[in-house]
């Protein structure tokens, strides 16, 4: 399934929306729902206030899920200015475990993104940027037994 959404920050409700309802056609249980989300809200966020309104640019973010029987895939697309997260720095221990007020601004998102989901990508395609979000099914899945 994918929907296509105009490049504005009101678009990122609908964006969660459609993320969770792929997470849960997933089996995913809250947590999982919760991490992929939170990874989706943040690309998409990036997208639409660097990728177009920061870069003074109009356009489209493009959602996909796909559902196969290991994991759910999630392509996030954009038109907006050239981007690759593999060039931000992340942060470091320190900078993690320091106040935010004594933190460098940037790079948490993406590092919270690493983070959420099993796998991450990116790649220019033409005039397009490519994320894709993979959420293996059984690691988005609370065990017996194990906390959440």
């Amino acid at each position: 399934m994918t929907l296509t959404f105009p490049g504005v920050l009101g678009s990122l409700s609908p964006i969660r929306a459609f993320a969770r309802d792929a997470a849960i056609r997933a089996g995913l249980d809250e947590r999982g729902t919760y991490r992929l989300c939170l990874a989706v809200d943040e690309v998409a966020t990036n997208i639409i206030t660097h990728g177009y309104a920061g870069a003074g640019r109009d356009g489209t973010v493009e959602v996909s899920a796909r559902l196969d029987a290991a994991s759910l895939t999630i392509e996030i697309e954009d038109t907006g200015a050239r981007y690759d997260p593999a060039e931000q720095p992340m942060p470091t221990e320190q900078e993690l475990a320091a106040p935010p007020e004594m933190r460098r601004a940037g790079g948490l998102g993406l590092f919270l993104v690493f983070q959420s989901v099993s796998s991450f990508s990116h790649e220019r395609i033409g005039s397009k940027n490519r994320t894709t979000l993979v959420m293996h099914r059984e690691e988005g899945r609370q065990h017996h037994g194990e906390p959440s």
